[in-house]
């Protein structure tokens, strides 16, 4: 029995479909479809019903499902123990990675990874859904932001911080706020993934919050950052997304007197007394690599 031919079943089941499944694995349907009928040739029985609404499993599907996750988790204990004794890192990564910070700044640093660790296998996912690690079998994940309550082990690797930004264009047809009560007043650009609607700045009293509105809203940061370059309203964006965009001169800094709450760049794993070797060496790359430098501030505020 072929391990991968395990995923594969594993996650047609969980997707509900071959095409899904196919996505998720980053491979064709038909190798899939190939994958679980050389299951089923193999154990001499039907795993799937397949119907017009989608595909479920039989009982001995469940059964078969059930026992290759208790055996796929058996084998990468094994590989986590074996490994302990060298200095090797085997297995596979499987990573959640937030789509706009992990296409500008994560590619370079699981390159590295893997040329360091030949016989690692990293399997990154892209995008800003907010995965479940446990239920979608992904040994981490990276943060931006302020993190929910959950079970989930995190280590802070960074401090991030946001600003208000608006092009030239914008604010000459539309005036620039003074305060964060004038943003009401203005189109915004609603970046729907945040944990959170509403904008918060410090001021000598206090936070103030403000609930933004606008007729363009998307869960993509770069996006957000496009519309706003584009004279489109109003973004709430963080630093790493528009420094570039601001020292060119496309994008405007705007309500500096009133700073945005700090956030994090956190990775998260599922719970554990022990942190896997291969999540460790994650950790420890990305330390190295960003710890105390999430700033990419080249320019210089009016008040500064």
């Amino acid at each position: 029995m072929d391990l991968d031919d395990m995923r594969c079943f594993i996650e047609v089941v969980e997707c509900g479909s071959l095409s899904a499944a196919a996505t998720r694995l980053g491979i064709s349907k038909s190798i899939v479809s190939r994958r679980i009928a050389r299951i089923e040739d193999l154990l001499g029985t039907r795993l799937l019903d397949r119907t017009t609404r989608g595909i479920a499993p039989t009982e001995a599907g469940q059964e078969f499902k059930s026992r290759s996750e208790d055996l796929l988790a058996n084998y990468e204990d094994t590989l986590e123990a074996i490994s302990e004794h060298s200095n090797e890192i085997v297995g596979e990564l499987r990573l959640s990675v937030p789509l706009a910070f992990g296409t500008r700044h994560l590619g370079p640093i699981l390159g590295s990874l893997a040329c360091r660790h030949p016989r690692l296998k990293v399997d990154a996912s892209f995008s800003d859904r907010v995965v479940d690690l446990i239920g979608e079998r992904f040994d981490a994940a990276i943060r931006i932001g302020k993190l929910r309550d959950s079970s989930y082990v995190a280590r802070k690797i960074a401090p991030i911080n946001s600003i208000v930004v608006a092009s030239p264009t914008y604010l000459k047809q539309n005036g620039t706020p003074q305060t964060p009560e004038d943003l009401t007043a203005h189109e915004c650009l609603i970046y729907t993934a945040a944990l959170s609607p509403d904008w918060i700045f410090h001021s000598g009293n206090g936070n103030i919050s403000v609930r933004p509105s606008g007729r363009l809203r998307t869960d993509n940061g770069d996006i957000t950052v496009a519309w706003a370059v584009a004279g489109l309203g109003i973004a709430h964006a963080p630093l790493f997304l528009v420094n570039d965009a601001v020292e060119r001169g496309d994008l405007v800094p705007l309500l500096l007197d009133y700073p945005t709450p700090e956030v994090g760049l956190y990775v998260l794993r599922p719970p554990g007394a022990n942190t896997p070797r291969k999540v460790r060496v994650l950790i420890d790359a990305l330390v190295e690599t960003f710890s105390g430098k999430l700033e990419w501030k080249g320019w210089t505020s009016p008040s500064e």
